[in-house]
């Protein structure tokens, strides 16, 4: 290829940031990777007749989020506009049919099956709501009689509302952390910083006082970080807690080598919510600090383009895209850590998990195509006008 090609994807490959590109292929063939090592053991814990279940599954949703990925990529600011309202309206019934049909499991109804597949709404309706946000508060600026503020608190409302009825504390906090972040970035006063923060404080006391696994999870991990001996400390979250703590202990600085771990034996959850851990154990803290950094990477790109950008809707799209990435990542790496509670929440990219992948690649594939170089108005007149204009004015003379 070359700069003179006018193909589709020429275009492509010549104006989007090959850095994200590099990042989202690390972290999805990093992920693949991963499922060899972290999947046999559940799948042979599960009594699955094939212990690669799970890798042949994982590798499926990989062939799926490729195309994803790339091809919401190459859309314009305004088809992923128009893409992500699709998805966030599907996303919104979907969230209602899990709470009328949906699978309990554990106390929670969070998965829905359609047409045979299993899925996950809350995975979807996070980053097709994020972008809705974006062009609501951005529509304000262009178009000052159009609510856009309203709707986007409305729509904010909604979504929390039906995240928490399933429940699902921990989406629920993540999707208002990249909204507020939004919000922040759109010009939010500091009466609104003030009422929203006290609604979280007020969101967070009602959680642990009104849902018992919350308020159980909590008390488990304060005992644990005073020293206490917690009675109930060793039910599921807490023990597969300890033990990815362990995982650690025992992955040292650069591991035992791929597929030589044997915490994650221990771990139910080592494929999904717990793959961090497995790494730290396989490969030590150094290649953990190499994912983090991989996903400090997509953060800090995405702020740079934001900066530079003055469309403010795309500006504040890539705000709340990259929050989103970030603030996961951050969440599920600081469980495996035992810096926070459990919260239930999988690594982007890298975990098992059909609903979450395709979800992030259609995130990444967003940031991707919002970060792409495009060309910018001038504010000047073309010179030909001047010219003519001298022209008529010789001609006159």
């Amino acid at each position: 290829m070359n700069r003179t090609d006018r193909s589709i994807f020429a275009s492509w490959w010549w104006t989007v940031d090959r850095t994200l590109i590099a990042a989202a292929m690390a972290l999805l063939v990093g992920g693949l990777v991963l499922s060899f090592a972290a999947s046999p053991a559940v799948a042979e814990r599960i009594g699955a007749s094939d212990s690669f279940y799970f890798i042949k599954r994982h590798a499926v949703f990989f062939m799926m989020a490729l195309p994803v990925l790339f091809g919401v990529s190459l859309l314009s600011p305004r088809d992923i506009r128009r893409l992500s309202l699709l998805v966030f309206l599907g996303s919104l019934v979907l969230l209602v049919a899990v709470l009328l049909f949906g699978q309990e499991v554990k106390g929670a109804r969070r998965w829905i099956t359609v047409f045979g597949f299993s899925i996950q709404p809350s995975e979807f309706v996070k980053p097709a709501f994020i972008v809705v946000t974006a062009w609501l508060f951005a529509s304000r600026e262009r178009r000052p009689e159009m609510p856009g503020n309203i709707l986007a608190i409305a729509s904010f409302g909604l979504v929390v509302a039906l995240l928490i009825l399933q429940p699902d504390i921990g989406q629920t906090i993540l999707t208002s952390a990249a909204w507020g972040a939004v919000f922040f970035v759109a010009g939010m006063s500091l009466w609104w910083i003030v009422g929203f923060g006290g609604l979280g404080v007020a969101g967070v006391w009602a959680a642990y006082t009104f849902v018992p696994h919350v308020h159980a999870r909590i008390n488990r991990f304060l005992d644990k970080a005073n020293g206490g001996n917690h009675k109930g400390a060793m039910t599921a979250d807490g023990y597969q807690a300890q033990q990815a703590h362990d995982s650690f202990l025992n992955g040292g600085w650069f591991g035992r080598g791929p597929g030589e771990g044997t915490v994650k034996r221990m771990l139910p959850d080592s494929h999904t919510d717990y793959v961090f851990a497995v790494i730290g154990e396989e490969f030590g803290l150094i290649m953990c600090g190499v994912v983090a950094g991989i996903f400090a990477w997509i953060v800090f790109r995405g702020l740079s383009h934001a900066a530079r950008e003055e469309d403010a809707f795309i500006r504040y799209a890539i705000v709340g895209l990259v929050v989103l990435i970030g603030v996961q990542s951050g969440i599920n790496m600081a469980v495996n850590l035992q810096l926070m509670p459990a919260k239930g929440m999988t690594l982007p990219f890298i975990s098992y998990g059909g609903s979450s992948l395709l979800a992030v690649a259609f995130e990444m594939g967003a940031l991707m195509a919002l970060t792409r170089r495009r060309p910018q108005a001038t504010r000047f007149a073309p010179p030909i006008h001047i010219e003519r204009h001298e022209d008529a004015a010789a001609q006159a003379a």
